[in-house]
């Protein structure tokens, strides 16, 4: 990613819509009553040929979309970074068919980049084989498109099972954990890199 990873935007869009940490399952089951067609948000990236994903644009379209749907929100005389969550639309929505719009229409936007630069991914590297971690893996939503794609495409599509697939600090903790169990030890005058590789 170039900037957010998927379920980063996840949870900033979540703060914006005044969700708890982490958003995700909260975005996620709202959506499964909304409409994901109903608002057209960006699918940054998409066409760009390569397999980088940019999921800031997205939160920001979000972030515009906000007080065209939705009344802000002031606490104690400041502005709040969330709004509350009074949804209108002058037809026949009620506030909570508009919500659950708009994290329907936000996780298909992340679900179709991934599909896609997943399957390019694939088809680059003659891989055979897609997998998934990290918290947003426990999205159903997400589970489901890309195992209709991989199928669809002959792809094996292994992934484990939710509890099993939470934050990523939680794997990295395993991975320190492995590490130490083998004796593998760092000093504490060691330089950090944020880039070192786990495997």
């Amino acid at each position: 990613t170039l900037d957010d990873a998927a379920g980063e935007a996840f949870d900033k869009v979540a703060k914006l819509l005044g969700f708890g940490y982490p958003g995700g399952p909260e975005i996620e089951m709202r959506a499964q009553k909304g409409d994901a067609k109903k608002f057209d948000l960006p699918r940054s990236m998409l066409n760009s040929g390569d397999l980088n994903f940019s999921f800031s644009g997205l939160k920001t379209a979000v972030r515009y979309l906000l007080p065209k749907v939705v009344i802000p929100n002031e606490v104690e005389g400041s502005r709040a970074e969330s709004f509350k969550v009074t949804y209108r639309d002058p037809s026949t929505d009620t506030g909570d068919d508009m919500l659950a719009d708009l994290c329907a229409s936000f996780q298909q936007a992340v679900i179709d980049v991934l599909r896609e630069k997943s399957l390019r991914a694939l088809q680059q590297t003659k891989s055979r084989r897609l997998t998934l971690s990290g918290g947003v893996s426990c999205n159903r939503a997400l589970r489901e498109n890309l195992r209709a794609a991989c199928q669809k495409n002959g792809i094996d599509f292994p992934v484990a099972d939710s509890w099993l697939c939470t934050d990523n600090a939680a794997m990295i903790a395993f991975a320190a954990m492995l590490r130490l169990e083998n004796g593998i030890v760092s000093s504490l005058a060691e330089e950090i890199d944020p880039n070192l590789a786990l495997a």
